[in-house]
């Protein structure tokens, strides 16, 4: 008797097939008799070829999925003309200073100034009791008058006696006395006129007046004060602040070490600075503020003194600077800026492409082959976010300023761009966004792919 058999269905899928395929092996036909070994045949058989399915393909290595090399910005030396710029600390002082104090004794009736305000030369400042000195003018005065009086009666004398004496009807003894006490009188006379005239003065000084124009500060004395001209007590102060000295030092090592690189030719003088006669004047001066900015205005150093401070170590210099908008105040702490020489042929590299350690200064410079190499420098100072370099580059080196964070590999190549440096001190390497973007789109499929598996 013959069994039916099952119907023949459409193909399916390859998962499907093999459910299909392990589910006839599994159920016998009804009425057929099975034994054990082949249904552990057919069991394996099963599982097999649903273990096996398709799998994607891995991409080939340094295939299409592959990142392209990192952008990074590059910076070309060029040997330029260095000026080294020297930063020392300084004070502030005022170009003219005149304490005001008083020349005679006496009450202060009255204070005749504002605080703080600008007084010129010769305004009255302070108002001295002058009553004793106006007596004292008085009494002069009068002296002078009875000295007068006895000098013309003197003179008369002298003048009745000179005939007298010719036609000898007196002795020449009197003509001699008379002429003894004229000139007496005419000494009493300058005599009193000089009292008249030291009165006078004293009676202007009980009037105190301004020596110099500039600012003044405060009173220090009140009305009612009592001065006195032995203790020459000081009344105020005067300072003038339009054009101010500041004094700053430098080390008597850091002067000997540029004059023997100038004397080298190591370096040249800038402007005949520091240590020519004469030649400091033109040496232009920039203040730097206590707050980190820049004063408009340039000064000029006057001169170094030729001396070493012996406590110090330190030698002076001067430099007069203009102060038009009162920036500047007596005794300010600033910071002087001012270039002594100029390297002739050195480079300006970013402060963020230096890295320094204590086993030195480095840079990496791309190579042949677009290969980043660390290079050892020497850095002589920094300025203005730059680091002077005197050795260890060539001209037409490619150091690398931006883009360290996309170097995975040490060694590994780049793709030099130019670097250009933004406002406000941010620098980014030129065009470097777009390639970067790209290779992360180009990178994101092969990370997928890589995941997946």
């Amino acid at each position: 008797m013959m069994q039916a058999q099952p119907p023949v269905r459409p193909p399916r899928s390859t998962a499907s097939a093999n459910q299909a395929l392990a589910a006839t092996t599994l159920q016998p036909r009804r009425g057929a008799r099975v034994t054990g070994a082949p249904l552990l045949l057919a069991l394996l058989s099963a599982l097999a070829l649903v273990a096996c399915g398709d799998k994607p393909a891995a991409p080939a290595a340094g295939g299409p999925g592959a990142p392209p090399p990192p952008a990074v910005g590059v910076l070309t030396m060029a040997p330029q003309t260095v000026a080294l710029a020297t930063e020392l600390p300084g004070r502030v002082e005022p170009l003219r200073t005149a304490q005001v104090r008083a020349r005679v004794n006496g009450v202060v009736l009255k204070r005749q100034f504002t605080e703080g305000s600008l007084v010129r030369a010769g305004q009255p400042l302070f108002q001295i009791d002058p009553a004793p000195y106006a007596a004292a003018l008085d009494s002069a005065q009068a002296q002078l008058a009875r000295a007068q009086a006895s000098l013309a009666q003197a003179t008369a004398t002298a003048e009745r006696y000179k005939p007298l004496a010719a036609a000898q009807a007196i002795s020449q003894q009197d003509y001699a006395n008379a002429l003894a006490v004229q000139q007496t009188a005419q000494a009493d006379v300058a005599a009193g006129r000089a009292a008249v005239q030291t009165a006078r003065i004293n009676l202007g000084y009980a009037q105190v007046t301004a020596p110099i124009a500039g600012r003044i500060g405060r009173a220090l004395v009140t009305e009612g004060a009592l001065v006195s001209a032995a203790e020459a007590t000081q009344l105020a102060l005067i300072q003038q602040t339009s054009t101010v000295y500041v004094n700053f030092t430098q080390s008597s090592s850091d002067v000997l070490r540029l004059r023997k690189a100038l004397a080298s030719k190591q370096l040249r003088r800038a402007g005949g600075a520091a240590g020519g006669a004469g030649g400091d004047a033109a040496v232009a001066v920039s203040v730097v503020l206590e707050d980190g900015s820049l004063l408009p205005q340039t000064g000029k150093l006057l001169f170094s003194d030729l001396s070493v401070d012996t406590s110090s170590g330190q030698v002076t210099l001067r430099a007069e600077v203009p102060n038009p908008e009162g920036l500047l105040l007596p005794g300010q702490y600033v910071r002087v800026r001012l270039v002594q020489a100029e390297l002739p042929a050195g480079f300006l590299v970013p402060q963020q492409a230096v890295t320094r350690t204590q086993q030195g200064d480095t840079v990496l410079v791309v190579g042949e082959g677009n290969k980043p190499a660390p290079r050892p420098v020497s850095i002589r100072s920094g300025q203005d976010g730059q680091w002077v370099v005197t050795s260890g580059l060539q001209a037409g080196d490619r150091v690398i300023v931006d883009g360290f964070q996309k170097m995975f590999a040490p060694g590994a190549p780049v793709n030099p761009v130019p670097w250009q440096p933004l406002a406000k001190g941010r620098q980014v390497a030129g065009a470097t966004a777009a390639p970067a973007a790209a290779a992360s789109a180009t990178a994101a499929p092969a990370a997928a792919s890589a995941a997946s598996k």
